[in-house]
């Protein structure tokens, strides 16, 4: 009797240490939560793009000759009128002399045919000399015209080339790195610099089909789109002038799908140079009651976004989402969800599919 009490007692006090033992279960886990926002949201198109003059100037000589002279500062601005180079001039100056001479040449001539014409005719008329010499002097003079015309157009021409000796710029603008230097023989196919008008300046992008449909049509519901282009410089930082829609080229290219597009942005402080690379962007619509959640409650799982739903039984769900335009502190999602799901926000690195969680409301 005494040994069976013995085991009762064991067993009980067995019992016991297994219910002491036992560890009680963790409470849920606590995450920050936020409902889901609608919002009509911007469509932004981004595009790379490339910043070129308005007008680009290769400035050729028209005579060939000696360069004696650089007469602006390579990369400073230009104005029209202003000189460049200068060509040795005195070859072309002996030949417009030259020609100056012929011209006097040939005044003589017609001035002395003229006299003859004027002192044959009444001689003619009184039968005191034959026709035939009246004749004479009217072809003399009038060879002698044809003569002066000759002269004074071969003047003008040597008169142009010594004043093409000066070359000069055509336009207004910003005149390049010269790429003749003084002493070198220069021609009609050598290109001296090259002067840019850059204020305005060209940005030109290229453009998908799809897009180019979506930027035509808000062009023409903006009036023509006056303001509606947006640069972003290699630093990612704003330009402070909007732009206007310039230009659409005339096809689509078969081989890449794309068309280019031009804008035509204000540069009064000369920031943008040809050849600079930047970002164009432009709203081409308005996606209406988008989804928006916090960015920091998306995540990537091997380039794919992912954001944890709380559902009503407090159970967190994984959605695969498809993200869209980011407003601020807020992106749109446009497929995934719902508008009456809650999301966290504080606390996605803990949380799995399944997992029972306490939701709290995020802090604004």
């Amino acid at each position: 009797m005494s040994m069976r009490i013995s085991a009762l007692a064991l067993v009980a006090a067995l019992g016991v240490s297994c219910d002491r033992a036992k560890p009680a279960a963790a409470p849920p886990l606590q995450v920050e939560v936020t409902p889901v926002v609608q919002q009509d949201v911007p469509l932004i198109h981004e595009w790379i793009a490339t910043v070129d003059g308005s007008v680009n100037a290769e400035i050729r000589p028209q005579v060939e000759g000696i360069l004696l002279k650089q007469a602006y500062r390579d990369g400073f601005p230009v104005t029209r009128g202003q000189v460049l180079f200068q060509i040795d001039p005195r070859q072309f100056q002996a030949a417009a002399n030259e020609a100056k001479a012929a011209v006097a040449r040939d005044q003589a001539s017609l001035d002395k045919a003229k006299l003859d014409v004027d002192r044959y005719a009444p001689l003619a008329a009184q039968k005191a000399i034959s026709q035939q010499e009246l004749d004479n002097a009217l072809a003399a003079r009038t060879q002698a015209k044809a003569n002066l015309d000759a002269s004074q157009a071969g003047y003008e021409k040597a008169t142009l080339n010594v004043e093409w000796t000066r070359i000069v710029s055509p336009i207004d603008g910003i005149a390049g790195m010269a790429k003749a230097q003084v002493g070198s023989l220069v021609n009609g196919q050598t290109v001296m610099t090259t002067v840019s008008t850059v204020d305005p300046v060209k940005v030109y992008f290229s453009a998908s089909e799809a897009e180019y449909m979506s930027w035509a049509q808000s062009w023409s519901a903006k009036g023509g789109g006056k303001g509606s282009l947006q640069l972003f410089l290699s630093d990612n930082s704003p330009y402070p002038h909007k732009g206007d829609p310039y230009m659409a080229d005339r096809n689509i290219d078969l081989k890449t799908g794309t068309i280019m597009l031009a804008g035509l942005f204000p540069n009064p402080d000369h920031l943008l140079r040809p050849g600079q690379f930047a970002k164009v962007r432009a709203v081409l619509g308005v996606d209406k009651n988008a989804i928006m959640v916090p960015l920091r409650s998306v995540w990537e799982v091997q380039g794919k976004p992912q954001v944890a739903v709380v559902g009503l039984d407090n159970k967190v769900d994984i959605r695969a989402v498809v993200t869209g335009a980011i407003v601020g502190p807020l992106v749109a999602i446009q497929s995934g969800l719902q508008p009456a799901d809650r999301v966290v926000v504080e606390g996605v690195q803990k949380v799995s599919a399944g997992l029972l969680v306490k939701p709290v409301p995020a802090a604004r």
